[in-house]
């Protein structure tokens, strides 16, 4: 059997120095992360940080930037995950709809609520993707190439 991680997305959103974070449940508790979820079939890498940022918070997510990808392994779960994230905005309008199950909220936050929070990180890379992108670490949204039909 070939070994393969977990290939997913996310979103970095600021405005007026706060990011948009969810606090989710997790089989540890309530955990706090980026928009992010699992690439789905035939969808490009950008294609899923605007479903699963809309999904999740309830806010259109436009990227504008890539970040930069990150590989973590999960210790508690066995767990590997390619991580692509981008930075972007959201419209100012939430739209009404159900969040995806498991979403407790969508949360404003400054870095310092999530240096304040960071037990209830759902993993590193947040930090370390969110810093990223405070130092100006943003490169063009082709620099990730997508051949999906």
């Amino acid at each position: 059997m070939i070994w393969k991680p977990n290939v997913t997305v996310a979103s970095i959103i600021e405005h007026a120095g706060k990011f948009l974070m969810v606090e989710e449940h997790s089989s540890a508790g309530p955990v706090i992360n980026q928009p992010a979820g699992h690439l789905e079939s035939n969808e490009s890498m950008q294609e899923a940080a605007i479903r699963e940022t809309l999904e999740e918070t309830g806010y259109h997510f436009t990227p504008c930037a890539f970040i930069g990808s990150y590989l973590w392994h999960n210790q508690d779960n066995e767990t590997t995950y390619f991580r692509t994230t981008f930075s972007g905005t959201v419209c100012h309008e939430r739209i009404e709809k159900q969040l995806d199950e498991g979403i407790i909220r969508p949360l404003w936050m400054t870095r310092e609520d999530i240096v304040d929070n960071q037990k209830r990180l759902r993993s590193p890379i947040i930090l370390e993707s969110i810093d990223d992108f405070l130092a100006g670490k943003t490169y063009p949204l082709d620099l990730v190439k997508q051949h999906i039909k």
